[in-house]
Order: structure tokens, then C-alpha cells, then sequence
């Protein structure tokens, strides 16, 4: 994934990195160049600010896994299955 392909995904979708993939409203999460989590706001915001060097390099569906927080605003970010490890039964 490079920078203008990032970019180019924001032009399609009104100038901001989805936060979501079509069909099925999954997750989406963006990873910056020092391998952290970002949210599509952050994301977004990093790609277009010239002053940074912690642009976006990559993205993918969050399927399943334990909640995850964005590196630079704290946001949550659920998976959309759940975190399969968690113990379900906790009686």
C-alpha cells in the first residue's frame, strides 16, 4: 500500500478514509509506518498533514480479536466478531 493509494481511497470516499468496508459495515483499521493502530479520523488526518511522518502505509478489515485502541486519539476500535480467545463463560 502506498501513500497515493491511501490517498485515493480518501478522494473516493469525500475526502476521509472509511472507517467501515462495503458491503457489511466491518471495521476497518489503519496501521502507521512505526506498525501502530490508527482510527479512520486519525488516519485520515495523518495522511493529509504535509508536517508528519506517521502518515498511514496500511489498512485491513478487523474481523475478530480483542478491542484495540487508536494510537493517537485513544478510540476504541471493536472488532466485528468479537475476540474468539475471550472466555465466553465466565460462571
Amino acid at each position: 500500500m502506498t501513500t497515493k493509494q491511501l490517498q485515493e481511497l480518501a478522494q473516493n470516499n469525500n475526502g476521509k478514509l472509511p472507517a467501515y468496508a462495503w458491503p457489511g459495515g466491518y471495521p476497518i483499521l489503519y496501521l502507521d509506518q512505526h506498525n501502530e493502530t490508527l482510527c479512520a479520523e486519525c488516519a485520515t488526518r495523518d495522511l493529509n498533514d504535509p508536517d508528519t511522518d506517521d502518515k498511514p502505509v496500511a489498512y485491513d478489515v478487523y474481523y475478530e480479536g480483542p478491542n484495540v485502541f487508536c494510537a493517537e486519539c485513544n478510540k476504541e476500535i471493536e472488532s466485528a466478531y468479537g475476540d474468539p480467545g475471550a472466555d465466553e463463560d465466565q460462571s
